[in-house]
């Protein structure tokens, strides 16, 4: 049964299509969204009990990339399943997450799982875009508690001029990648990327993005309208009389313990400066601890405190601290409003390694290290964008001993991959072009000490170590977090730089930004509000160049500009450009040429179609060997140079002699010797040395060699060796000129001179 409705508008020259009521009937909402040839299904479901015994809205976005939306099928040649996300789904999943969330109300515990899948994609629409309007949309439908709709829209901007949701090819040509989602009135999320965008700038992309995207808010809300929302049976339980008594009972404890800490929370918090995390948490443990001596002196049962503190003492401290920083503008460890913690920043750390820097901001502190490798180590990428490679690499890791914890270690979650991201993305407009600086290059950023924003202190430490490890980028690159405090209805609000613990609560902010002293190369915000306004969203990329800064300074003094020298432990890389239709010569048969020089120099070699070959190697000699190789291979060869060769094959007629890695000519039986020679086989063998002319090469670059006339071979000429006792050439063949290359195939010629061809 088909009961299939659909809705479409214009948007920013494309046609956006929601339909509902086809697909995915069982759950709470199911919506799909074409935007030109792309196409995601978005599915929403909620439990129909809350979870007991936790403390977290249970939220869960899982986006699915499928391999048949792209036309693909998976090139191992093991496993054709889709497996692990890739990152590219993760960070998507973790865009339309941070996005959605903050529009749920504060205290749900039921589960609520919103899954989007991709189904189709043209390769000109991106699907993430179209993914945050079919969640916005399904969630819209579900009759889940939930303030939306919201929109979202990609912002590039090409020679001076911004365009919204532009094509694959578009950006392309784009110094400006961001990512907006917000309601009619107010900035929800942002991800951003850019060549050094100046503040005024990406503040203006910003805020034409959020005017944009209300084209899909205005098509949500039609469809909402006409479908109507689905009805959620919220019936209560029946409770009994014992039961409503326990709930009184609770709001009169709760009541108590907010009337305790009303008089007294100020007073542990801020009668001194806590300067340390350890210290703001024993702040805490001092508040819980107080709130229950009080009440075990009001004969309150154990298990009722237990209860009382859970459920008042951490959003109190919350509601405390922003109304310290709103009213007084003061802060629990004492800083200003502006002010950034300690800074430290250094190079040089570890003996051996490629590159590697430390930076530390407060109790956040991170070593980047940096290895370089050769073209060929480059990631492969294979998804439902197509497949490529991937030179620059940032991984971040995030131990439990770096916030003071012992737990299992599992591997990088999504939390993880975000983070190495975001600094990634912060330092991939200053990497150097390939043609500049053909190595791979990897950093892994160690979080030894987390309380603020370690992505930001990871961006910093990765700069400092690219600069040590010689890495020529651009320029050196910082973030920071910027915070804020308000009120719940945001009628008062103050902007914080460089927050921490604490200050990350109800009614702020995590607004991330990282850039050179001439401007902003990413931006990631998260937001614990309904939104922000223009004013917050300026105020907070102010707030960020300033800091930038400062940071900057602090990073000059360790290193000032990128090493001029490479560490002596890592690899060189030889770049030279030969003939393209000299490759399969370098290759040879099978590999057999290119592994034949790898394995003698120990080098590693990559060619790319235009003829760059890449030479790596950690030892210069062996590099130099190996490229002498292959311009011997590839070279151009004149008649009469001599060289000094091994004979690798003979025929009665005459035999080859390799003169260079793989590249071979043909000396005739009669260009042997001064006399006439029987047959080869009796003269000299395979794996002998001898000294040849290039005597002539013919039109299909075959050589023909004599070895006559050349001194160095009179020591194979005495006592007349291997000649012939009777008359005629190698048993009555034709003279002539031959040419050859032992890996292809030999033929004899019918029209006389030029012997054999290929």
């Amino acid at each position: 049964m088909n009961n299939e409705k659909m809705f479409s508008t214009e948007w920013l020259g494309r046609t956006l299509t929601l339909k509902t009521g086809r697909l995915a009937r069982q759950a709470n909402a199911a919506v799909t969204v074409q935007y030109g040839d792309t196409v995601v299904l978005a599915s929403v479901v909620e439990s129909k009990e809350e979870r007991e015994g936790i403390d977290f809205f249970p939220l869960m976005v899982d986006f699915e990339e499928r391999l048949y939306a792209a036309g693909i099928i998976k090139g191992s040649r093991w496993i054709k399943r889709e497996g692990r996300p890739s990152d590219e789904a993760i960070l998507t999943g973790r865009m339309i997450d941070r996005s959605i969330r903050p529009l749920f109300p504060e205290g749900s515990r039921k589960d609520v799982q919103v899954v989007i899948t991709v189904l189709s994609t043209d390769h000109e629409n991106d699907y993430d875009i179209v993914s945050l309007v079919a969640a916005s949309a399904a969630l819209s439908l579900s009759g889940v508690a939930w303030s939306g709709p919201i929109g979202g829209i990609r912002v590039g901007r090409v020679e001076g001029k911004l365009i919204f949701n532009p094509t694959y090819e578009e950006r392309t040509k784009s110094d400006l990648d961001l990512i907006v989602a917000g309601t009619e009135k107010k900035v929800i999320m942002i991800e951003a990327g850019g060549s050094e965008i100046k503040e005024d700038d990406m503040y203006a992309a910003i805020i034409a993005g959020q005017k944009e995207l209300l084209g899909a808010i205005d098509l949500i809300k039609k469809m909402v309208s006409e479908v109507g929302v689905k009805k959620i049976d919220n019936k209560k339980k029946r409770v009994s009389a014992e039961e409503t008594e326990s709930q009184k009972e609770k709001e009169v404890l709760i009541k108590t313990a907010e009337k305790w800490l009303e008089s007294n929370i100020n007073k542990i918090l801020f009668d001194k400066t806590y300067y340390t995390k350890g210290e703001r948490k024993l702040a805490v443990q001092a508040i819980k601890d107080g709130l229950d001596e009080y009440l075990f002196d009001q004969n309150i049962s154990r298990d009722k405190r237990e209860f009382a503190i859970k459920k008042t003492v951490e959003a109190a401290v919350d509601a405390a601290i922003t109304r310290e920083i709103i009213e007084n503008k003061r802060r629990v460890d004492g800083r200003k409003l502006d002010e950034i913690r300690p800074l430290s920043a250094d190079v040089e750390i570890l003996p051996r390694n490629h590159g590697a820097g430390l930076f530390s901001r407060g109790e956040t502190q991170i070593m980047s290290i940096v290895t370089l490798g050769a073209p060929g180590l480059a990631q492969s990428l294979e998804g439902i964008e197509g497949v490529g490679e991937k030179r620059f690499m940032h991984h971040y890791n995030f131990p439990p001993f770096s916030v003071g914890e012992a737990k299992p270690m599992r591997g990088p979650g999504r939390r993880e991959i975000g983070h190495g991201a975001l600094a990634e993305k912060a330092l991939l407009p200053l990497i150097p072009s390939k043609d500049d600086f053909p190595y791979t290059i990897r950093v892994v950023s160690e979080t030894l000490g987390s309380n603020g924003s370690s992505s930001m202190g990871s961006t910093c430490a990765m700069s400092l170590a690219l600069m040590d490890a010689g890495v020529p980028i651009k320029k050196a690159v910082a973030g920071i977090a910027i915070g804020l405090a308000s009120n719940e209805d945001m009628s008062r609000w103050e902007v914080l730089t460089d927050i921490q613990d604490l200050e990350d609560g109800k009614g702020g902010m995590d607004f991330k930004i990282t850039g050179t002293i001439d401007g902003v190369t990413a931006i990631q915000l998260d937001t614990k509000t309904n939104g922000l306004t223009d004013e917050i969203i300026k105020e907070a990329l102010d707030r960020g160049r300033t800091a930038r800064k400062e940071i900057l300074k602090v990073m000059a003094g360790a290193i000032e500009a990128p090493r001029p020298e490479l560490s002596p432990y890592a690899p060189r890389i030889i770049t030279i450009h030969i003939n393209p239709d000299k490759i399969r010569d370098v290759i040879g048969a099978g590999g057999k040429v290119i592994n034949g020089i790898i394995a003698e120099t120990g080098v590693s070699i990559d060619i790319e179609d235009d003829g760059t070959v890449f030479i790596c190697s950690t030892d210069e000699e062996s590099s130099k060997k190996a490229l002498k190789m292959v311009e011997d291979i590839t070279r151009e060869f004149e008649p009469g140079e001599i060289f000094k060769g091994k004979v690798v094959r003979m025929l009665d007629f005459g035999a080859f002699v390799e003169i260079a890695p793989g590249r071979d000519g043909m000396v005739h039986v009669s260009k042997l010797a001064p006399y006439r020679v029987s047959k080869p086989s009796d003269f000299f063998a395979v794996g002998d040395e001898v000294y040849v002319k290039v005597e002539e090469i013919d039109d299909q670059g075959r050589l023909n060699l004599t070895m006559v006339g050349l001194t160095e071979n009179e020591p194979l000429w005495l006592n007349r060796k291997g000649e012939q006792s009777g008359g005629g050439f190698g048993g009555g063949r034709d003279r002539g000129g031959f040419g050859g290359n032992r890996n292809g195939r030999d033929r004899r010629d019918s029209g006389g001179r030029g012997g054999f061809r290929r």
